[in-house]
């Protein structure tokens, strides 16, 4: 089991440069910034935006501090944080985050699938939201919901279809057979596994968040 991670007050400077991206304020959960950032920290969105929210707030003395010392200078915020980043080390467990035993599991979600640099498990959650949204007849690239998604997270409205007929083959609704012999049926039924026989208003109102990431 992982270790509780540490937080570090470096981590404030990190963190209310984003916070201070415009428009200023507490960054959706799943924003391009707050991910990456979380990635690089190796700390779950989740806690970086129960931290934000706690800039927002200025809710203790130390964050009071940092928020008077740098809110009014970028500048002087953007140095500090370029240096934090020129420590040797910066952003490996075993160095400058000693102590911290990682838990990549919600990562490698936003890390592309063995064999498939353009997909990521988080892609396929959002492919299998938009599967519990249509019907067998509509799962084409015709349909203005296949091509926004396909548009959205950067991928063919084809890719969306291929990916869809790899869900049905998942669902056991279905009882459809042949599943193991279509391309990414592996990380596609790990994701069935994990949200496919969930409540899907939960999925989807993940899959909400998760878009996020790519507007």
């Amino acid at each position: 089991m992982a270790k509780k991670q540490k937080w570090h007050d470096d981590y404030w400077l990190l963190l209310m440069q984003n916070y201070l991206r415009k428009p200023a304020g507490v960054k959706p959960l799943y924003s391009r910034n707050m991910v990456t950032l979380a990635l690089e920290l190796h700390i779950h969105p989740q806690v970086l935006a129960t931290k934000m929210q706690q800039i927002g707030t200025l809710d203790t003395p130390r964050i009071e501090r940092i928020w008077q010392t740098y809110s009014g200078n970028p500048r002087k915020l953007t140095r500090a944080v370029r240096l934090l980043r020129e420590m040797k080390g910066f952003g490996r467990a075993d160095e400058f985050y000693s102590g911290v035993e990682l838990n990549e599991t919600w990562e490698r979600d936003w890390q592309p699938i063995d064999g498939q640099q353009r997909l990521t498990p988080v892609m396929l959650i959002l492919v299998l939201d938009l599967y519990f949204r249509l019907t067998p007849a509509t799962m084409v690239k015709a349909t203005p919901e296949v091509q926004e998604l396909a548009r959205l997270i950067g991928i063919t409205a084809d890719e969306v279809v291929s990916l869809l007929e790899v869900f049905r083959h998942c669902d056991p609704y279905l009882k459809r057979h042949g599943a193991s012999e279509l391309p990414l049926s592996e990380p596609c039924r790990a994701i069935w596994q994990r949200y496919g026989n969930d409540d899907t208003e939960k999925l989807a109102s993940l899959a909400e968040q998760l878009k996020e990431y790519y507007r």
